[in-house]
């Protein structure tokens, strides 16, 4: 994400619309609670008057960033959201909690002591189609799953990476400079690598996984024969090997907290295989959604899915997704409860490696 250009944009598109002038300090000021920081300040200028704004710049606003976004605007004020795109649903909560926005169209809303600003339905401006990211296409996605649990990997060469990920070698040098175009790798010197922003590329991978690959994995959608199942789900036979839990069950392993309503699971194995053995009756309404499993279970199996240090009670031997795809299903289902559990684990199990840098 391009902080400075989605600014810039924003500003410039309202100043054609409005003719209000704003000036853009992207020194990121630390304050507040241990960890936080914003990306900037805004001197906007509205008939005379200044008003200083802090600002955090997102590409998309996404639901499960709200509360994050809540917890800065109480030490931040005003705070100001700047992003190319925000859904009218997130408009009208940072409305309720009077923080302010503006997006690339020129939408604006800023309520101050001096001024009410509220300006809606301006469409963005078309432009010429980009070529797309290959970082963030299916194939993309699958290789920064592996960058972003085990980021040595980046300093692997081609083959191996291509081996260990199993994405074909031809994509790996585009994913790699489409992370380096985005901002994502930091050249350390002529023979290493390492990520960065990387709290920006996983808010970034779980919005493309989200949209573009978790659909495409999609085996089907069913409902436990047995609906005793749901409250028994642990004592199920995960049968062959590439069987896992994601989502809700996993949740409730790692945190002791969560007790699933839905349940994700991932899998190598022909779907008729669960179906039968855990008397699955297909239904479009069910709350079991079984996923094909995208990463190549021979490389990451031990390391990903048994962390010792992180399953310690009696369920260790329940096989499960690594915490970030855990995390990640969690914040894409937009329900509260989750979206709760989904913070737990991202403060045990992920912070220490994402707040770094």
């Amino acid at each position: 994400m391009n902080v400075d250009a989605i600014v810039t944009q924003a500003l410039e598109r309202l100043n054609t619309i409005t003719a209000i002038n704003g000036n853009w300090n992207p020194v990121g000021t630390k304050g507040g609670k241990e960890g936080t920081q914003i990306d900037g300040t805004i001197d906007l200028y509205v008939e005379n008057v200044q008003h200083h704004l802090f600002i955090e710049v997102k590409r998309e606003l996404r639901n499960y960033q709200l509360q994050t976004i809540l917890e800065k605007a109480k030490n931040y004020r005003p705070l100001m959201i700047v992003a190319e795109h925000i859904f009218p649903a997130l408009k009208e909560e940072l409305r309720k909690n009077n923080i302010g926005y503006l997006d690339t169209a020129g939408n604006i809303y800023l309520k101050t002591p001096q001024q009410l600003i509220w300006l809606d339905g301006q469409d963005r401006p078309k432009q010429e189609k980009k070529i797309t990211n290959r970082a963030f296409t299916k194939t993309g996605l699958k290789a920064v799953f592996y960058f972003l649990t085990t980021d040595e990997i980046i300093n692997f060469p081609y083959r191996v990476m291509a081996d260990m990920t199993g994405v074909a070698l031809g994509n790996i040098k585009n994913i790699i400079d489409g992370l380096k175009e985005a901002g994502f790798i930091l050249n350390v010197n002529n023979k290493k690598m390492m990520l960065c922003n990387r709290k920006a590329l996983l808010d970034r991978w779980i919005a493309g996984y989200g949209e573009t690959l978790k659909p495409a994995l999609k085996l089907g959608s069913f409902r436990f024969g047995n609906p005793d199942t749901a409250t028994n789900w642990q004592t199920l036979a995960m049968g062959e090997k590439g069987t896992v839990w994601g989502g809700e069950p996993a949740a409730e392993v790692y945190t002791d907290y969560l007790r699933p309503a839905l349940f994700t699971v991932y899998t190598k194995e022909p779907k008729i295989n669960l179906m039968n053995r855990w008397r699955l009756i297909p239904d479009a309404q069910g709350n079991v959604e079984i996923y094909e499993r995208f990463w190549n279970e021979n490389t990451v199996l031990g390391k990903m899915e048994h962390p010792d240090r992180l399953l310690t009670n009696q369920n260790s031997n329940i096989p499960l997704t690594h915490p970030l795809l855990v995390y990640a299903d969690l914040v894409l289902t937009n329900d509260p409860r989750c979206l709760e559990t989904a913070e737990m684990i991202y403060t045990k199990y992920l912070k220490n490696e994402f707040d770094k840098y």
